[in-house]
């Protein structure tokens, strides 16, 4: 099935021949590959381009795995130039598989990659396209690593609003199988929910996993998989290093060190598994370092490792959360759409038998853009009235004028409160690129 992501193509169009390296991020089977091979190419062929100046150079491909050396790779591309006066269009595929493993191992070098493409794009009829898997090799310093000419588009998986539309399904029932399946775009060429399930087990095995291992040199697979699996269940949650080596040492699941859970957290966001959202006071603006959330690039991985946790822990109440699906795929939207994105917290004192209680509210996202901010509360399917009066009286002790709104996951009118606080359902929330501004 093709899914056109017209969203990345037009940003791909609108950056040519601007004289960067385009660097194309994004999790693994997301479609870098097809959006830069297939509908950047077919743009580049309509356009004019002749097949000759399009070098394509898919490394992950048997056929190219020579030109993982980087001299080969610009000895390739360099015989394929053979006009100054025209223009040629360089796409390389998963580009940090022409990192060693030893440059891997010394991360204050740079790679030999960098310096041929560095040479590559310092030719005026070149246009420099990536794609990558891993931020550590490829946009942590994109700018510095190419000269001040690179240039990070990242691409996630689909969002809600793509699934729908290309499922042709109900509303409802799209909804259903993009909170299970997620939004990967094979998804939706696999016949039913067992086919489904099947392939999110298989990337996990065979691509996220063994590429984790494969990439830092991890001997300790189980130990990567057990976070995963805490990470799935605790997804919205608050977590740090020191509580999952407790739940570790808690449960008996596996046997780690802090240094060794702090690295995995970090190639895990490297690989684009997960996302760190990070906490800070509301009143006093005061990070919080020990409350960080981690939310998955992909709900249909997280459900996948929901599973498997599930077949070890029998009665896992958070197996079938779906009010966290609901915040993580809020999440994913929000950063789709350009916002920063962590999570508040408001400090109340109330007293209680004449003693003054000190406790703490939580907001779910602090969402800022272009000197904006929006604070955003999540409800539940069936939310009562009560439950909703609940969730309001905690953003009204906000202390500013910035907009404030509850999302409920389930179909129900837009309103606002007395007190101008927005109601708004899950849908019109993710389908409607404005809700915001409702």
């Amino acid at each position: 099935m093709l899914i056109e992501r017209e969203k990345y193509l037009k940003i791909l169009v609108n950056s040519m021949n601007n004289g960067l390296i385009k660097v194309i991020t994004g999790i693994r089977r997301c479609g870098k590959s097809f959006l830069l091979f297939y509908f950047f190419y077919d743009h580049l062929i309509e356009s004019g381009v002749d097949e000759e100046n399009i070098i394509a150079v898919p490394l992950d491909n048997e056929k190219y795995r020579e030109y993982c050396d980087p001299e080969k790779l610009y000895a390739y591309i360099r015989e394929k130039i053979r006009d100054e006066n025209q223009k040629y269009y360089v796409l390389i595929d998963e580009a940090p598989d022409a990192i060693s493993k030893k440059e891997i191992k010394n991360p204050e070098a740079s790679p030999a990659l960098y310096s041929v493409l560095n040479r590559l794009n310092k030719m005026q009829n070149v246009d420099i396209y990536l794609t990558g898997s891993n931020s550590r090799y490829l946009s942590s310093n994109i700018m510095s690593d190419f000269q001040g000419c690179g240039e990070e588009i990242h691409v996630a998986p689909l969002s809600f609003s793509e699934y729908h539309a290309a499922s042709k399904k109900e509303l409802e029932q799209a909804w259903k199988e993009y909170l299970t399946y997620g939004g990967l775009p094979h998804i939706l060429s696999e016949s039913d929910g067992n086919a489904k399930s099947a392939y999110l087990e298989k990337m996990i095995r065979d691509v996220y996993l063994k590429d984790l291992c494969e990439r830092y040199d991890i001997r300790n697979k189980k130990g990567l998989q057990s976070l995963l699996e805490l990470l799935a269940s605790k997804c919205g949650e608050s977590v740090n290093p020191q509580k999952i080596l407790e739940t570790f040492e808690k449960t008996g699941t596996e046997r780690a060190t802090m240094p060794t859970i702090a690295n995995f957290l970090l190639y895990l966001q490297e690989a684009f598994l997960v996302k760190k959202s990070g906490c800070h006071e509301i009143k006093g603006r005061r990070e919080i370092s020990t409350q960080a959330k981690y939310y998955f690039s992909d709900l249909g991985i997280r459900n996948a490792f929901l599973s498997l946790r599930a077949a070890k822990e029998p009665g896992d109440e958070n197996t079938s959360d779906n009010n966290a699906s609901c915040k993580n795929a809020i999440y994913n939207e929000m950063i789709c759409r350009g916002f920063e994105l962590d999570s508040g917290i408001i400090e109340t004192r109330a007293n209680v038998d004449g003693k003054k209680i000190r406790r703490q509210l939580e907001i779910d996202f602090v969402a800022k853009k272009d000197g904006q901010k929006y604070y955003i509360q999540v409800a539940g399917e069936g939310t009562s009235l009560m439950d909703l009066s609940r969730i309001q009286s905690t953003l009204l002790k906000i202390p500013d004028s910035f907009k404030k709104i509850i999302v409920v996951n389930e179909m129900r009118p837009l309103w606002r409160t007395e007190q101008g606080i927005t109601v708004i359902s899950i849908f019109d929330f993710l389908l409607n690129p404005g809700s915001l501004n409702l």
